[in-house]
């Protein structure tokens, strides 16, 4: 029996860019197209099919006034009046818009991104809540964050909305985590189940060679023909742990280039202003190259090159990634899938959901040793070792973070929305 086609709409803060959110419903949706459904993408910032996309630009976290409500709501003392007449009327706004947007499309199930587990949004969030409630539309929320993982965050003025919508516990929502951590915390704080679906990478597909376009890359970066190309493909914030690779590349004494692929995160520029000087302070050639890389090959304003993230990987020496904390971990497995050697601090869910699994990479526990810098002279010394080590990886990652991992984990999760045959 063929199953039933089904119209899905994903919401989210944003669809657009290289940040994790955006990159894994860009892979539900792929799967979930091939499974013969269509997608359609509600947020206030969307690189999505036009035609098959609704914009609001205020469901953006980064909307100047959202922004505002937001530092409000987690560094006052108190609420006001006024903010919780504001949170009244834009979860009515955001009703109206929301329930156009099912109306418009059809839709028979929704894959909310994040925006039940992560309070950015607070008013967009609670009108979602309250739609599913009054609607009982199944379901997938999909959970890549919580608020209880962020500092910041603990302390705020809004716990009765967080109580409610972060995430909610209703019938028709079946709810989704990355790692197993966040299922065990789930249970404990809200009495809530949930099933594990790890991010994913096309293992059963691997890339293909190298193409001219990214030929050039090394002297785009101003790369020397001896010096080591090392990569840190993430955001520059703190929990990226930056100091360590840059610590990690002054300690290898080796002609090398610490490329940072991506812009500072919404944290303010202390952070970026730190690392810059530590870099300075032990010599390490950092380069902010964030303005030539993005989620697909182009042209900037003054007509230099914007390449992938895809080109880079299979041109890097060394990838590093010395997060301390992680949802789970794409750039990790994006090493992987390019077969490059990685450094890895042991944040948390490496330690119970990817380590056990038998990776073999530089590791070290929250701060640089002499053991971690003679592993990774080893690593770049030694190509045939390297080599095995990439390999290895790859194929562990292709039996336990594949597409076809992914694709049994969606089939279940509609069959327990829609029955088998989504009838």
């Amino acid at each position: 029996m063929v199953n039933k086609a089904l119209n899905i709409g994903f919401i989210s803060f944003r669809f657009a860019g290289t940040d994790g959110v955006s990159l894994e419903t860009s892979k539900w949706a792929q799967i979930l197209e091939e499974m013969g459904h269509t997608c359609y993408y509600f947020s206030g910032l969307s690189d999505r099919p036009e035609e098959r996309s609704m914009v609001v630009a205020e469901a953006h976290f980064l909307h100047p006034e959202i922004r505002e409500r937001y530092y409000r709501f987690f560094r006052e003392v108190v609420r006001t009046g006024d903010d919780t007449a504001w949170v009244h009327v834009r979860t009515e706004y955001f009703r109206k818009h929301l329930s156009q947007f099912i109306r418009e499309f059809n839709l028979d199930l929704l894959i909310p991104q994040n925006l039940l587990s992560f309070p950015l949004n607070i008013p967009l969030s609670l009108a979602l809540t309250e739609i599913i409630a009054e609607t009982a539309i199944p379901t997938i929320a999909h959970h890549h964050d919580f608020t209880w993982e962020r500092k910041p965050l603990l302390v705020n003025t809004v716990g009765d909305y967080i109580s409610m919508a972060f995430p909610p516990d209703l019938r028709s929502i079946q709810h989704v985590v990355i790692n197993t951590e966040a299922r065990h915390q789930l249970a404990r704080r809200k009495g809530v189940s949930s099933t594990i679906v790890p991010n994913v990478m096309d293992f059963d597909n691997p890339p293909s060679e190298a193409d001219t376009y990214a030929a050039d890359i090394r002297q785009a970066l101003d790369l020397q023909d001896d010096e080591l190309f090392i990569i840190q493909p993430t955001r520059v914030v703190q929990r990226k742990g930056i100091e360590q690779a840059i610590e990690l590349v002054s300690r290898l004494d080796m002609k090398a280039r610490l490329v940072i692929t991506h812009a500072s995160g919404d944290d303010g520029s202390e952070y970026l202003t730190r690392i810059r000087e530590y870099a300075q302070l032990l010599g390490v050639n950092l380069l902010l190259a964030n303005d030539i890389f993005d989620e697909y090959r182009g042209q900037t304003d003054d007509g230099r090159k914007i390449y992938s993230l895809w080109d880079a990987y299979p041109m890097a020496d060394l990838v590093t990634y010395p997060s301390t904390v992680e949802g789970f971990g794409n750039a990790f497995l994006e090493a992987l899938y390019y077969k490059r050697p990685i450094v890895v601090n042991d944040y948390t869910i490496f330690k119970t959901d990817i380590r056990p699994k038998g990776f073999k990479v530089i590791e070290f526990d929250d701060y640089i040793t002499d053991e971690t810098v003679e592993m990774t002279r080893r690593v770049l010394a030694d190509q045939e070792y390297q080599t095995q080590m990439c390999q290895h990886n790859y194929e562990l990652a292709k039996r336990y973070f594949s597409y076809s991992v992914l694709r049994n984990k969606l089939q279940m999760l509609l069959d327990n929305a829609f029955g088998t045959n989504n009838y």
